[in-house]
């Protein structure tokens, strides 16, 4: 198959091009920057513009929208917010208008979204059928999902994958939750009791394989491993997995002064579940938090 992807050379872009392009399949990366490699082929845009990109759309077997600002890089000041807008609802919106003009259109759009569509829902169980949250994080992947849903009306298939925090070795969330732990001062982060919605690499990039080569997969699907834990779980595995103590928590107070709303998000959480990929019969590779730990962070499985 032929897939352009869109974000294709961040911490989730490259795992999932470097599984397709093993696999045998064309990848093409839209990228802003300089190739680092002649192979995956990469085509530049600006992340807003239609330009001779469009061209690569037209025919494509599959189109994947990975494009967007990471959530957690930095402190959520109002500029950021902007950034974290606009890096989503551009890229998005100039897909969907080259997929208007293609001829022939790809028959699906597979666009990147996040378990914070629910906002914050305490100890409730959260499916795929759970209304929206109204913070801000919500409100935006609310915006985002509806940008990409456009294409439906196209007579293309649109999936949408909310991620939890994604595990990984090089990259993601993780180098930051393990750094105060190889310093010996990790812990829970505020009251500890908070969900954590995870997912280790490989299952993201199987989720979106496995939209890929299913028809019958469209909409939302919850990125997230069968098992929630909470912060204070987390914290536990992690230091386990690093051979570190999990003993110094973190009060709320400075999280939320350092970090603004960024540091909200992390106080609260979401309990989600998997139950539409579950229904649909896909099988996790790594559903067990200490075993994904330990594989992200390059130790014994």
């Amino acid at each position: 198959m032929k897939i352009v992807v869109a974000g294709g050379t961040g911490f989730i872009g490259s795992a999932q091009c470097s599984s397709l392009v093993r696999d045998g399949h064309e990848v093409v990366i839209l990228s802003r920057g300089t190739p680092s490699s002649a192979y995956p082929r990469h085509v530049p845009w600006d992340g807003k513009s239609l330009g001779n990109w469009i061209e690569e759309v037209e025919g494509a077997d599959a189109v994947v929208n990975l494009a967007g600002a990471s959530i957690a890089a930095r402190p959520w000041t109002a500029q950021r917010k902007r950034t974290l807008y606009s890096s989503r609802m551009e890229p998005t919106s100039a897909l969907v208008r080259a997929i208007e003009r293609a001829d022939p259109r790809p028959p699906v759009l597979i666009s990147a979204s996040a378990v914070g569509y629910y906002g914050d829902t305490g100890d409730e169980t959260v499916a795929e059928n759970h209304p929206p949250g109204t913070d801000f994080l919500a409100g935006l992947v609310v915006e985002w999902e509806a940008a990409a849903q456009n294409a439906a009306e196209l007579g293309t298939r649109v999936v949408l994958i909310r991620q939890g925090i994604v595990l990984g070795p090089g990259g993601g969330a993780l180098p930051a939750l393990a750094l105060p732990f190889r310093l010996f001062i990790g812990g829970t982060i505020g009251g500890g009791k908070q969900w954590v919605s995870w997912v280790h690499i490989d299952d993201v990039v199987g989720l979106y394989r496995f939209a890929i080569d299913r028809p019958d997969v469209v909409g939302p699907i919850n990125a997230a491993a069968p098992v929630p834990v909470t912060n204070r779980e987390l914290a536990a595995a992690l230091g386990r997995a690093l051979g570190r103590p999990s003993w110094l928590p973190v009060p709320a107070a400075p999280v939320r002064v350092v970090l603004g709303g960024l540091g909200d998000a992390i106080l609260t959480g979401q309990r989600v579940i998997p139950a539409a990929a579950q229904r649909l019969g896909y099988a996790f590779r790594e559903p067990e938090l200490g075993r994904a730990l330990r594989r992200a962070l390059g130790s014994a499985a």
